[in-house]
């Protein structure tokens, strides 16, 4: 006898319907899995035997065929246990097939009948809308992410008895439901606040006009000056996440499997990713044989950090040139191209030379101007131009360091970058873009109004400090993102030279 029963394989952060048959017939007790599986697919028949067994069922004493279609898809994870289980018990005859058909069905299987949580249960939840089923049944600790999507019906299980109990009783259920408003809410909090940075006060300024314009931004300062802790906070000071973002954002971190089973339904703040200098070029773009999202696109919507810059691998580096530009990455492998969004604000942080002193005042440097120039040169020219901001910050200062009084705290410095983005995106709107670092040459030059002072100020700026064209083009866009926070639809002098003077790095380039 064939059963069929319902799961949901992933491709990227696509989800697509599984069609799991089981056949149990005489022969040698053989249990065989087909259909591209990879190795913890393959696995799971110990854990399904043995789960099947301490739920006090018969394991079958004959010839077991499992197949998963569509069979030129690769298979991995653990989440078809659930689904196999059911298959060989329907198959040989133990529980009714009636009800199978019904409903999508995931979970690993622990030993004793259990039900583990599994990844990428969203995108899975939001596909269903297409297709007609009943519902979901999910292990009870993935049950939040799964009721984010209002119109599916969620069935959360511990075990796979009590599954197989609901699918021969479902009247004695009902599904699982939650406000999706209030958990994203209760989830909206950063625990991080601009208040507690004592001084920098150029600096907050220059990150609160990168974040106005979703200007990338790099941080040149020596050790100890608090380029890290400045960053931690800058998630704190963007708009707040509407529903849609909340969802792509989830999307992403579900597939990745770094969701907090149980406890964690969506994600409500601005996702901060800081990853290790020693991170590969895989793993920060994204990758392996089944495209997974890496650190780029688990940064959408948030922050991606790289601390010490100048020390990550060439390679990933470059990699980052095009996701800077497009706001997406494309992973190509033999049997699919998968887009990832990487829409982030990039946010580097580094030392002016390589021992990390030539700009203290307080410490001697070691580093000759070779060395100095080596260091910088490991950033290449087209990185550098995808740079909007670069922040020299200095050693804060003894004074400001044992002020008592608590600095502007970071909802005051959101209710103005929400300003000049709402002035943005009404402005830009017909153009399909909502920030000023998004704009292209002909909207620089239709939007980046000047007065005839500032002019005169950008002009001997260019001659008097030899910056290139794109350093030209960088300062119009930050010069109106800086206007836009005033609330003025015409780019001053002061406007222009508050942006001249995020061009740190072009006079050590």
């Amino acid at each position: 006898m064939v059963a069929k029963v319902l799961a949901f394989g992933l491709l990227g952060i696509e989800a697509y319907p599984l069609e799991i048959e089981a056949d149990v017939s005489s022969g040698l007790p053989i249990f065989t899995i087909v259909g591209m599986a990879d190795t913890a697919v393959r696995e799971s028949r110990e854990r399904v035997k043995s789960a099947i067994k301490n739920s006090g069922f018969a394991w079958p004493i004959d010839r077991i065929t499992v197949s998963l279609a569509p069979s030129d898809i690769k298979k991995e994870g653990a989440a078809f246990d659930l689904a196999i289980a059911l298959g060989i018990l329907a198959a040989n005859g133990q529980i009714s097939t009636e009800h199978l058909k019904n409903y999508c069905l995931l979970g690993e299987l622990s030993l004793n009948g259990h039900l583990r949580p599994v990844k990428g249960i969203l995108p899975i939840a939001l596909s269903l809308r297409q297709h007609a089923v009943k519902g979901i049944v999910v292990p009870e600790d993935n049950a939040m992410e799964a009721a984010v999507v209002k119109d599916v019906c969620v069935w959360p299980m511990k075990s796979l008895a009590e599954t197989i109990e609901f699918l021969h009783n479902q009247s004695m259920h009902t599904p699982f439901k939650t406000d999706i408003e209030e958990m994203l809410h209760k989830s909206s909090h950063y625990p991080l606040d601009f208040s507690e940075v004592k001084g920098q006060y150029m600096a907050k300024r220059a990150i609160e006009v990168a974040v106005a314009g979703n200007h990338n931004i790099l941080m040149i300062g020596p050790p100890g000056s608090g380029k890290s802790m400045l960053s931690k906070r800058i998630p704190s000071i963007m708009p707040a996440l509407s529903l849609q973002e909340a969802l792509e954002i989830t999307t992403l971190h579900s597939v990745a499997g770094i969701m907090a089973p149980h406890k964690q339904g969506i994600i409500g703040v601005r996702p901060f990713r800081s990853p290790h200098h020693t991170i590969s070029e895989t793993a920060l773009i994204g990758g392996q044989s089944i495209p997974q999202p890496g650190e780029i696109s688990l940064a959408h919507g948030g922050v991606l950090f790289l601390d010490e810059l100048t020390e990550f691998n060439r390679a990933a580096l470059e990699a980052l040139r095009q996701p800077l530009e497009e706001g997406l990455i494309r992973i190509s492998r033999i049997a699919k191209t998968s887009t990832f969004p990487a829409s982030f604000m990039f946010v580097g942080a580094m030392n002016p030379c390589p021992c990390g002193y030539s700009t203290d005042p307080r410490r001697a440097c070691r580093c000759n101007p070779a060395k100095i120039a080596a260091y910088l040169g490991k950033i290449s020219g087209p990185l550098l131009d995808r740079i909007d901001i670069h922040l020299e910050i200095p050693p804060i200062k003894y004074k400001e360091l044992t002020e008592r009084k608590l600095a502007e705290p970071s909802a005051a410095i959101r209710a103005r970058v929400e300003k000049a983005r709402a002035i943005q995106k009404m402005r830009l709107k017909e153009h399909g873009i909502l920030f000023n670092s998004r704009m292209g040459a002909k909207l620089t030059e239709r939007y980046c109004m000047l007065g005839e002072e500032a002019r005169g100020l950008l002009k001997m700026a260019l001659n008097e400090l030899k910056l290139s064209a794109r350093a030209y083009d960088k300062i119009l866009k930050v010069g109106r993102t800086i206007a836009d926070l005033e609330g003025s639809e015409l780019i001053s002098a002061q406007h222009i030279c508050e942006a001249i003077q995020y061009r740190n790095l072009d006079k050590w380039h």
